[in-house]
Parts: structure tokens; C-alpha cells; sequence
């Protein structure tokens, strides 16, 4: 592979793209293998890989398209130019962690940041992607460059002044963007727009600029009430800014996965860019994720190479099109590859791509786009209006699942989304297959005649904890959980809590989750043996509570016209002492019925037989539990009289440290 340096592509001055009125756009790219260096110590499979700008830059070579761009040589970060955003104490510390000095630290220092990794290669790798994308805004605000792609990792979005977080070390385009307007004043560079369209909300972009009238920060991205990623209220539409920066801070949070190129093209439509008219920018910075793209294991979303292409043509209309774009997530190599192409080809001016069949927004995506409308038209008259009932009455019904309200996140294949729960695949306790079971299309009557029917709910992990538990009746949320629950349907508390012990193997897995951030959460095997034992809460509810709660922790909609888990389904499991699995890629996707507890069937939801595999193999992550997590469980057995303090501190430690 060639380096940035080894290419063919132009130098400044050359002239190869397609003429736009009477010149030649003039595209930068920048690339360096330098950052590949940036690593996991060890060389573990992680989504944030030096192979994901390694792919976009063959991409572009292949499709012939590096070729005609400006290929510029990258570029270390100054210090100076760093602590325009960050704290001297956060730089210093990112410029020294690849030191030899530091070997031994390295990984104690990620371990207390939220998912973070570090190497030797990794101070480097950041300060040559801040400083790549300074360099690159500065030819671009000086007029040697058209526009331009800096193709360059870490991420920067989720850094703050003094944190580095999620994948990110520095925040790439805030010091690019905050460069221009206070180091380069002779620029003339007075107002700049930064659109994040990364699947997860710019937490960092969003505080630096808090109170800058100078900028305004435009994030789309999944939010589900603060339980998706980074978590919490930042990403919320009522975050509207500050001082004299209030109204200059947009977000547009989506509720659900699943939005494609018609929600985001609904939300720049009537809310980005009347806005963008509105601010009329000098520049345009794109925090360039592509982490909503189809197939992203992290983002669960369904945008096209076509929808992105199609949001970069809209945003050309503004500054001159002078727009600097800077990778952030997205971690499907196939999906970043062509996504990153489609951009370079907007920016080229080539010919529009090809784009998928008609398709309207979510009906949620309209709710949100109406909420956000309301809430930032006094600072913007272009969003004044009320949308016409026929404009949103152009809408696809909202997909089953919507909420990752779960420790788990579900992602699955966007082929056969509405019709997935309609097949439940029934196993045995040995893991083959027995049959199908269809479940008939029904009303919501489903919670009249499940409200009727009593089951034991048998918790292994947090739930144990009562509090905890009622969070998915009643609503709500505890200390270290990070989100809200929607709670119930049925909001009675259980009719009584027992506690048992099964002979299942308790351990703990996954890097991280919504609901607890970063560290393992609980699973116990479905497959019963006499060596291990279990604790487990039994709390006695509803047939119909416990649908709600098995949806909650799988991510679906409450509120779902059919039961994911009927009586047919319940007699089934109960006579064949069953596993069922649902269709879905989801973290608790198995309800394994345990026995009976005074006649009525014990149920308890876990992984599947095939994610305990990967688990053994170590394709799944095992992890130890994160301390609040942890603690959860804890006091779920002490408080509930099952063990001592010590005795749940020794329970867990084992279940952490014996071999699955």
C-alpha cells in the first residue's frame, strides 16, 4: 500500500477534478499509515482498528479517485494548538503515554478511562490526526483547497477538555475548528458549522463550544432517553447551549436503531439545513462517522452509501463548499470503505450514485424532528412552522425493536425486521432443535389473557437487586445504572420474591453495555450441570410483566401489538423443560424454564447456547464486572438475605475468575 507521500495524487495547484463552473475542484486527502500504529497492546480484535482507515484509503486508490484529489502530507499536532480545547494536564498525558516511562502504566491509565486502549504507537497516532485535520481546514480556509477528507484515527468526538473516552484522545476537529477562529483571525473565518452525523452523540465537540456563539454544533445520532452511548442527558434535544451560546447547540436524538437515509434526510431537511441558511457559515466542519452506515456492529442504523453522499451534497450549498471532512467511528470496513467513497465523489462533483428505493421516516423519526423543531425555534424562525399533517403522515411504522433499554445491544440483519418475532426456534437442554412455533398475528388483548397467567422470573445478575428490578416495572433508574427504564405496562409490584439455587454456570462477558458502561455484565449457561451453582432472585409476576421485562432487556418496544413470549410459547418450553431462543442478535435472547416453584413455571432469560461458545473460543469478550455493576448484585444478596457481604464479594470473585 502506498503511504499519503507515495501517492499519485496532485500536488497544490494541479488540476484533474471535474470542472464546477469555471475551475476545477480542488479535493485534500490526507492519509498516513503512521496511525495504523495506534493499536490494542496486545494485538486483540477491537472495532476501533488501524484497518478501518487502511480500507478507505485502497477504496479510494481502486475507484481511481485518490488520483484526482490534493494528497497532503500529515501533520503533528502543536501543543499549543491542542490546549486551545483540552487542559495542559490532558495533553501532557496523551503525549506521554507512549513513553517508555510509561510502559508500565499504560494499561492502568485505560483501564480507569471509558473505553480507551493504549499502545506505543498511540501518542503519535494522536497527534498526527488533530494536527492532519488542522492542516487540512487551514488550506481549505485559505482557498488552496476546495474541500477535503482527512482520513484519520483515533476518533476525536468524544474527547473532552480533560478526558479522553470512547476510542477518542484528542478531539480532532474542535482543536481544527477553534485553530481557525482564534489562531488564524487574518483568515476571515468568523462563523463555523460542525455537523457530527456519527452514530453516537458528540458529547465533546458539544461541551468545548458550550458557550461559542461562533459555533454552531449540529449532532444526529441514537440517543434511546440517554441509554444509548456515551449515555446520560448531553445528547438530549433540550441541550440547546449556554450564555451567548445558547440556541447554537442542536441535537436531534434518535429514539430507536434502525434509521436509514430517509430519517436523516427528514432531519436535515427540516431541521439542518433551514438552520445552516439561517447561520450562513464560513466553514463546515464533518465529524465524518459512519457508524450509522447498514451492518455497523456498533451502531445498529441502516444508512446507505447513497444517504450519505446525498447529506454531503446538501451541506455544499453552504460556505462556498468549503467543508472539511474528518473520519470518526464506523466500523464495518466494507461499509466505511464505500461510504467514505460516495463523500469523496460528492466533493469531486461527480455524478450522484446510485440510491435505494423510496422510503419514508420512522413515524418516532417525526416526533423527534417535531420536538426539536418546537424547542429551537425561538432561536431560529426557520423552524417556526408547524410541518404539514401530510408531510408526516409520510411515514413507516415504527420497527419492533426501538429501545436498547437493556444491558444488551441488538443488532441484526435489516432484512425481515418487522416480521422477526412472528418465529420463535425452540431448543432443547442439549441444544438441538426441535421445531418452529409460529406465533399468530394478535391485538393488544395478548395482555388481558397474560395477565391472567402467574410465572417465577428467575434473576441471576442485577436484578437481584429489588430496586433494580422495579426499575423494569415501575420505570425509572438506580445509582450506576445509566438509563432510564420505561418500566411495565403493569406496574404492580411482584406478588412475592423467593430465592433459589440452580445448578447453572454463573460468569460474566461483553466489553461494555448501555446499561452499565464499560466492564462485564451477567449470564449464567442455559445447559444445567452438578458442578456449578447459582443464586437466583425468583420474583413472582405476570405472564404479561414478564413480557415487558424480557422485551426491556432485549431491547424491543413495550408496547408491541403481540407478546414475544405467549402461552403457546410458555406450555411449550414448560413441557419440554425447553429453551426458546428468539431471532434476535441480542445479549438475553434465550428464556430457559428452570422447573416450578409450587406449580407455577420458573423463567429466566440468559444467552444463547451459541454465544456461550463464542464466549469459550473468546470471540465474545469475558470480562469482570464493572465495580457498580458488581455491587448491584452484591447488594441484591445481602439485602435480600441470601449471603453475607463477604460471601457475595467471594461468589462474585469466583464467578469471575473460574475458566467458563
Amino acid at each position: 500500500m502506498a503511504m499519503a507521500g507515495e501517492s499519485s495524487g496532485k500536488k497544490i495547484g494541479d488540476c484533474d477534478g471535474k470542472v464546477a463552473g469555471n475551475r476545477q475542484r480542488k479535493v485534500g486527502l490526507i492519509y498516513d499509515e503512521t496511525m495504523c500504529k495506534h493499536d490494542t497492546p496486545d494485538g486483540e480484535d477491537h472495532p476501533e482498528c488501524p484497518d478501518r482507515i487502511r480500507v478507505i484509503w485502497e477504496k479510494l486508490q481502486l475507484a481511481g479517485v485518490s488520483q484526482r484529489c490534493v494528497v497532503l502530507g500529515s501533520s503533528k499536532a502543536e501543543d499549543k494548538h491542542l490546549q486551545l480545547v483540552h487542559t495542559k494536564d490532558h495533553v501532557n498525558l496523551v503525549k506521554s503515554i507512549s513513553t517508555k516511562q510509561k510502559d508500565y502504566r499504560r494499561n492502568r491509565i485505560a483501564s480507569q478511562l471509558n473505553s480507551i486502549y493504549l499502545n506505543g504507537g498511540s501518542s503519535e497516532a494522536a497527534y498526527l490526526a488533530a494536527g492532519s485535520v488542522v492542516k487540512l481546514a487551514e488550506k481549505v480556509a485559505e482557498g488552496e483547497l476546495d474541500c477535503g477528507f482527512a482520513i484519520v484515527r483515533p476518533p476525536g468526538h468524544h474527547a473532552e477538555a480533560d478526558e479522553a473516552m470512547g476510542f477518542c484522545l484528542f478531539n480532532n476537529v474542535a482543536v481544527a475548528a477553534s485553530f481557525l477562529l482564534n489562531e488564524r483571525p487574518d483568515l476571515g473565518v468568523k462563523k463555523i458549522l460542525i455537523v457530527d452525523w456519527d452514530v453516537h452523540h458528540g458529547n465533546g465537540t458539544q461541551k468545548m463550544f458550550w458557550k461559542d456563539p461562533r459555533v454552531l454544533f449540529f449532532s444526529v445520532h441514537r440517543h434511546e432517553y440517554g441509554g444509548f452511548y456515551p449515555a446520560g442527558d448531553d445528547g438530549d434535544y433540550n441541550m440547546v447551549g449556554e450564555g451567548p451560546g445558547e440556541g447554537f447547540n442542536i441535537n436531534v436524538p434518535w429514539d430507536q436503531g434502525r434509521c436509514g437515509d430517509a430519517d436523516y434526510l427528514a432531519a436535515w431537511d427540516h431541521i439542518l439545513i433551514p438552520v445552516a441558511r439561517e447561520f450562513n457559515p464560513d466553514v463546515i466542519f464533518l465529524s465524518a462517522g459512519f457508524d450509522a452506515a447498514i451492518n455497523d456492529p456498533l451502531g445498529g442504523c441502516c444508512v446507505t452509501p447513497y444517504g450519505y453522499s446525498v447529506m454531503l451534497k446538501k451541506l455544499m450549498e453552504f460556505a462556498q463548499g468549503k467543508i472539511v471532512l474528518a473520519l470518526e467511528g464506523g466500523y464495518n470496513l466494507d461499509s466505511i470503505a464505500k461510504s467514505s467513497l460516495a463523500c469523496v465523489q460528492v466533493l469531486l462533483e461527480d455524478k450522484q450514485i446510485q440510491g435505494p428505493p423510496e422510503a419514508y421516516p420512522f413515524e418516532s423519526t417525526w416526533r423527534v424532528i417535531q420536538a426539536v423543531r418546537k424547542r429551537l425555534c425561538t432561536y431560529w424562525p426557520s423552524l417556526a412552522d408547524e410541518l404539514s399533517w401530510k408531510l408526516i403522515n409520510q411515514k413507516t411504522p415504527t420497527p419492533i425493536i426501538l429501545i436498547s433499554s437493556s444491558d444488551s445491544e441488538t443488532e441484526d440483519d435489516a432484512q425481515g425486521l418487522l416480521d422477526q418475532m412472528s418465529k420463535l426456534s425452540i431448543e432443547n437442554p442439549q441444544g438441538t432443535l426441535l421445531e418452529n412455533h409460529q406465533v399468530e398475528p394478535a391485538s393488544t388483548s395478548w395482555r388481558a389473557d397474560l395477565a391472567k397467567v402467574d410465572v417465577w422470573y428467575a434473576s441471576f445478575g442485577s436484578n437481584m437487586w429489588k430496586p433494580r428490578f422495579l426499575c423494569y416495572i415501575q420505570g425509572g433508574q438506580v445509582d450506576g445504572l445509566k438509563k432510564v427504564c420505561v418500566g411495565s405496562m403493569d406496574k404492580s409490584p411482584p406478588k412475592e420474591t423467593v430465592w433459589e439455587t440452580f445448578p447453572h454456570r454463573l460468569f460474566f462477558g461483553r466489553e461494555s453495555s448501555v446499561g452499565w458502561g464499560v466492564g462485564g455484565v451477567a449470564f449464567t449457561n442455559p445447559l444445567a450441570n452438578l458442578i456449578d451453582q447459582t443464586h437466583m432472585c425468583l420474583y413472582r409476576i405476570t405472564l404479561e410483566q414478564f413480557n415487558d421485562v424480557l422485551s426491556q432487556e432485549n431491547g424491543l418496544n413495550v408496547d408491541s401489538d403481540s407478546p414475544v413470549f405467549d402461552l403457546a410459547a410458555l406450555q411449550l418450553v414448560d413441557n419440554k423443560g425447553s429453551i426458546l431462543e428468539a431471532p434476535l442478535n441480542s445479549w438475553y435472547g434465550n428464556v430457559v424454564c428452570l422447573g416450578k416453584e409450587r406449580d407455577i413455571p420458573i423463567l429466566t432469560m440468559t444467552c444463547t447456547l451459541s454465544a456461550v461458545e463464542k464466549f469459550k473460543s473468546g470471540e465474545i469478550p469475558i470480562r469482570p464486572p464493572a465495580k457498580a455493576y458488581a455491587n448491584t448484585l452484591i447488594r441484591g444478596l445481602v439485602e435480600g438475605g441470601r449471603l453475607s457481604k463477604e460471601e457475595a464479594e467471594a461468589y462474585i470473585d469466583k464467578a469471575v475468575s473460574k475458566p467458563l
